[in-house]
């Protein structure tokens, strides 16, 4: 405890140091400086960028909505490998801001960042880069911008793994009434497809009191919803000097008062056990939805995977699940073209979807990815049949999807109040407990509120919705 206190203190020291820099910076010219975070990827980079922004909001940065900024971070995926592309693309642009503005400073983090053959481009190609990080120290964004300052060259600063997780730093969260909240780092599934546990690293879980006290400071600062993250949310707590299960930790985040909503992300169907499921039968504050990825229907497929479960395993479960838990909203992810995929695999894919019948579902075109084995694997599909399949599981998916929303209509539900709905005035918009979407009649005072709301009319994937009392 006391090594995460120093290093937690030792990183306030460099913001102190970087919070003058900024400020003789500004007076300099006359002006604040300004930063601007753009993130690409999973609710995890959402979450590292609140905690950089929090950091560079705390050194003396403006935050600004454009790229124009004094400091622009990019926070990288590589889930997909076009998401590389993108960034090189993207990077050739801000050359020229950079060429406009000689005060600006460029720094790229994330998972991206951890691939070594990324890091060779960016030293050979981009000079003008300034600061170079990845996912397991972006703790140090203000050590690193003071080396960079006091060096004036390129700082660069890729960690291979780390146990380390550091507390009680700044973040700036994107909505006041609801925040993702970090339950643990890394993964140890190495699905066959994923880059996830090379760039990310092994599973390492936060302290439970360190939970519950970010989650009581967010509900005091007025967050009505929280969703607890992590690449596999069934294995929390198996890294801890005192082990804890995932459903014992939410037991202990229901107990925190004024808190009205839990969520999660990712569990995986090999080890989800049946005690979250009695904790989400019973409790009043986990939302009844279920996001349990299937990726595909086909047993053979799941094996080349590496994803530990069968095709009649994870129907029993979802059989199980909806038993137990009377309205669960269950939705998913499944991934098209895996390598090998024939059209028997892909009709056992459709017919889980039919028996489980999703709500929604995440669908992916299989995208290659180096450095995974199955980028490496035989009878890669044809891209042709990977769009006619894609095509196919939409259309399917949208048929479930309304037969599930049809059942509520007429109902009134309970619904956090998110937006103001840009396509119609005087209308907001307001997420249900099973996570989808209901538009209808109110005011922009009322974001961050909880309401009840009729739901009068289903439009597929969401509703359209009357305020009661409201």
């Amino acid at each position: 405890m006391e090594q995460l206190k120093t290093e937690s203190q030792r990183q306030y020291d460099y913001m102190e140091q970087m919070k003058s820099w900024v400020a003789k910076k500004s007076q300099e010219l006359g002006r604040p400086l300004t930063c601007h975070c753009t993130t690409f990827g999973c609710q995890m980079n959402e979450k590292d960028s609140e905690k950089l922004l929090g950091i560079l909001e705390t050194i003396g940065y403006q935050e600004v909505d454009t790229e124009e900024a004094d400091l622009l971070l990019f926070n990288t995926c590589t889930v997909r490998e076009n998401a590389n592309t993108k960034l090189y693309g993207h990077l050739g642009q801000v050359k020229k801001m950079k060429e406009r503005n000689p005060h600006m400073m460029i720094g790229l983090c994330g998972c991206m960042m951890q691939e070594p053959h990324v890091i060779e481009k960016i030293q050979k190609s981009y000079r003008f880069v300034d600061i170079v990080f990845g996912t397991y120290n972006i703790f140090k964004l203000a050590q690193l911008l003071k080396a960079r300052v006091d060096s004036g060259s390129m700082i660069v600063d890729i960690w291979k793994d780390t146990n380390e997780i550091v507390e009680d730093l700044p973040s700036d969260r994107k909505f006041s009434f609801k925040c993702g909240v970090n339950i643990m780092y890394g993964c140890n599934n190495f699905c066959s497809y994923c880059i996830v546990p090379y760039v990310r690293g092994r599973e390492r879980s936060r302290k439970p009191e360190d939970i519950i006290k970010e989650v009581t400071q967010v509900v005091s600062e007025g967050v009505k919803e929280v969703m607890l993250l992590g690449q596999n949310v069934n294995s929390y707590g198996k890294t801890l000097e005192e082990p804890m299960s995932f459903a014992d930790l939410l037991r202990e985040v229901e107990k925190v008062p004024g808190l009205e909503r839990i969520r999660f992300m990712t569990p995986h169907p090999k080890d989800l056990s049946d005690d979250l499921i009695d904790v989400m039968a019973h409790s009043k504050k986990v939302c009844s939805h279920m996001h349990l990825p299937m990726q595909s229907g086909s047993t053979r497929l799941l094996k080349a995977m590496n994803r530990h479960y069968t095709k009649e395993q994870y129907l029993e479960l979802a059989k199980k699940i909806k038993e137990r838990i009377p309205g669960v909203s269950f939705t998913t992810d499944i991934i098209v073209g895996f390598p090998g995929e024939t059209e028997e695999d892909f009709e056992e894919t459709l017919d889980v979807v039919r028996k489980v019948g999703f709500d929604s579902a995440y669908t992916y075109i299989y995208s290659k990815r180096t450095g995974t084995p199955a980028a490496s694997m035989e009878n890669q599909v044809d891209k042709d049949v990977i769009k006619d399949r894609f095509d196919r599981l939409l259309a399917v998916l949208k048929e479930t999807s309304e037969q599930n929303c049809k059942k509520k209509v007429g109902q009134i539900e309970r619904v956090l109040i998110e937006e103001v709905n840009t396509h119609e005035e005087g209308m907001v918009t307001g997420r249900l407990e099973n996570n989808l979407l209901v538009h209808f009649k109110g005011c922009k005072e009322q974001i961050g509120t909880m309401a009840d709301v009729k739901l009068v009319e289903e439009k597929g994937f969401y509703y359209m919705g009357e305020q009661v009392n409201g």
